[in-house]
């Protein structure tokens, strides 16, 4: 968890006695705190968090209140002399009812949010998502709709320092995952080469992708925006690069993003089959090497040692072109090289 500078400079002024007006007391250790989120789920979570954390400064109220009175009106200095006793039954029967008591109040809500977390029932759409190294896809399954999310190309040239930082630095990609608000939405979570984890702080869940397995997970997201996330399970070299961007629109928004979306596919399918000039097809490649093809083998195509071959001088590379292209289009089976 990172901090801002003026969070840190609160907190700090506040530990060397400074005073401050309580408004921006709490605006600083606010963003200490759990953040609420965006969904059903995550307040909910919120709401557990709150209860517990007060149950135990009550708890620490008392226990440290009891400890220190005793220890200030009980010390030997004014003549006090230790109680003799070695057992109380009484004792022994509050000091086990009582956590008993508390354990049973927190575990009620408890069990209720646990429940409403993994009722996935009763969809109004379903999205099938599906981690990559080093990438998301997403699927559409109602809308016919299929994308591929990348790191952002910005980023991509920051990170071999070919270009400044942007604002979203590792935290933006080129397609982003677009919801409607105030619908209940099941994600469908697997993955294609090794475990992943689907995770988006505002939804108040995540989820391992797991080859070979389907788990799900739901979210209602209530507030238009943008909500970012990232890969939450370490998978390989790239993993710090394959963040999570969620775009959340209201419905007219999210039916005018359909429909234009549907409408890039059939010019893209058009476009596919025109003559394209050997300047937009460097141009092209440029792009589609940066955005899938460097993040293993890097920009000039040097490879990495005993991990992802050089392109450079490769026998693929100098070799004929249709051996070349079968490689790209096909991958390679039991390697990371993805079709």
């Amino acid at each position: 968890m990172s901090l801002s500078k003026s969070t840190l400079s609160r907190i700090s002024l506040l530990a060397a006695g400074a005073l401050l007006p309580f408004s921006e007391v709490l605006a600083g250790f606010d963003q200490l705190n759990m953040p609420v989120g965006v969904t059903p789920i995550s307040r909910e979570a919120h709401d557990l968090h709150m209860i517990s954390l007060w149950i135990c400064v009550a708890i620490g109220v008392v226990v440290f209140g009891v400890m220190f009175y005793s220890i200030v009106n009980h010390r030997k200095s004014t003549g006090k002399a230790a109680a003799q006793f070695h057992h109380s039954t009484t004792a022994e029967i509050v000091w086990t009812i009582i956590p008993f008591l508390i354990l049973v109040v927190m575990a009620i809500p408890a069990t209720k949010a646990l429940i409403l977390m993994e009722n996935t029932s009763e969809p109004e759409m379903t999205i099938k998502v599906t981690g990559y190294q080093w990438k998301w896809k997403y699927e559409y399954l109602e809308e016919d709709i299929t994308i591929y999310s990348d790191l952002a190309l910005a980023s991509r040239e920051a990170i071999y320092g070919e270009a400044p930082k942007p604002e979203h630095y590792l935290l933006d990609v080129n397609n982003p995952l677009v919801i409607p608000v105030d619908k209940k939405i099941r994600f469908l979570i697997t993955a294609d080469d090794v475990i992943h984890a689907w995770w988006v702080p505002e939804f108040g869940m995540k989820k391992d992708a797991i080859p070979g397995f389907i788990n799900e997970m739901w979210a209602k997201v209530e507030e238009p925006g943008t909500y970012r996330g990232q890969c939450a399970e370490l998978c390989g070299k790239d993993h710090g690069f394959m963040p999570i961007v969620v775009v959340a629109k209201t419905d007219d928004e999210y039916q005018a993003w359909v429909a234009e979306h549907k409408s890039e596919m059939v010019a893209e399918a058009v476009e596919a089959d025109r003559e394209w000039t050997s300047e937009e097809l460097l141009a092209k490649g440029e792009t589609v090497y940066k955005t899938y093809c460097a993040a293993c083998h890097l920009p000039g195509g040097e490879g990495v040692p005993d991990a992802f071959p050089a392109i450079k001088g490769s026998p693929v590379a100098t070799g004929p072109s249709e051996d070349h292209l079968a490689l790209v289009f096909n991958g390679k089976q039991g390697t990371a090289m993805q079709g």
